[in-house]
Order: C-alpha cells, then structure tokens, then sequence
C-alpha cells in the first residue's frame, strides 16, 4: 500500500509544476518586448511516467509507475505582434512584440491540473482510510 502514496505523491508534484507554471504564464501574458529583446514565451511542463522507489526493498512484482519531470520548455508558437506606432515598445515599423501565452489554453491547463490535483487527493483520502480501517481491524477489543 505504501507504493500509492509515492504515486500520488509525485502526481501531485507534477500538477504542482504545472500550476506554477500557468501562474507565470498568466502572469506574463501582456509583456511586450524592447526591440531588440525575446518576448516571454510561455513555459511548459513535460513529464513522462517513471518507476516510483519502492519502499519495502522487493524486487518482487511489476514496477508501479509514477510522474516524473523531465523539466521546463518554451513553448515554440509564434509571439504576438500589434501595430501600435506610438509605444516606446515598437520597432522601426510601428509593431509591439508581445508574449506568446495563449490565455484561453492556460486556463484550460489550470483547470485540467486542478480536476488532476484533486483527484489525486482524493485517492490519497481513500488509501489513508484504507490503512486505517485495516490498522482498526487488528486491534484487540
């Protein structure tokens, strides 16, 4: 039973990621760039699934996979670009390079980490009363 708890506990980890990353990514989504400069371009998560540490040292059974982080990549789609002649912000042709974050996809990316955050609680939840309920079973009257 203790394999669930490093499952979750690294989906949970994941889902972490992920919302922080939303937050800068919301956090930047009207940045414009000096000419010259890289606009900030919005983070991404990748994850893979990976072997958990097993906690009793058995070699026993098949592996139980969790999430890990492979890291933290910039999102490759193309920066906005707005006429606006009159910023300090715009080139020699009058465009302001902005941000690439698309706000409606990180909104969908934080509600999707956060229906996967509180799943992965609410399994936690049930392993917990599990554990207990078979702790409550042995005791002696």
């Amino acid at each position: 039973m203790s394999g669930i708890f490093s499952i979750v506990g690294s989906a949970l980890d994941a889902q972490n990621l992920r919302l922080s990353a939303v937050a800068s990514n919301l956090a930047n989504a009207d940045t414009a760039a000096a000419p010259g400069t890289q606009p900030y371009r919005a983070e991404e998560p990748v994850f893979e699934a990976a072997p958990v540490a097993d906690e009793g040292g058995s070699d026993a059974g098949p592996q139980e996979m969790g999430v890990a982080v492979l890291g933290v990549t910039q999102s490759d789609a193309a920066p906005t670009r707005t006429y606006d002649p009159g910023s300090p912000y715009a080139d020699a042709q009058g465009y302001v390079t902005g941000s690439n974050v698309d706000r409606a996809q990180e909104m969908m990316n934080m509600i999707d980490s956060s229906n996967s955050y509180s799943a992965s609680v609410a399994v936690l939840q049930q392993a917990t009363r599990i554990d207990q309920q078979m702790i409550s079973s042995f005791q002696v009257s």
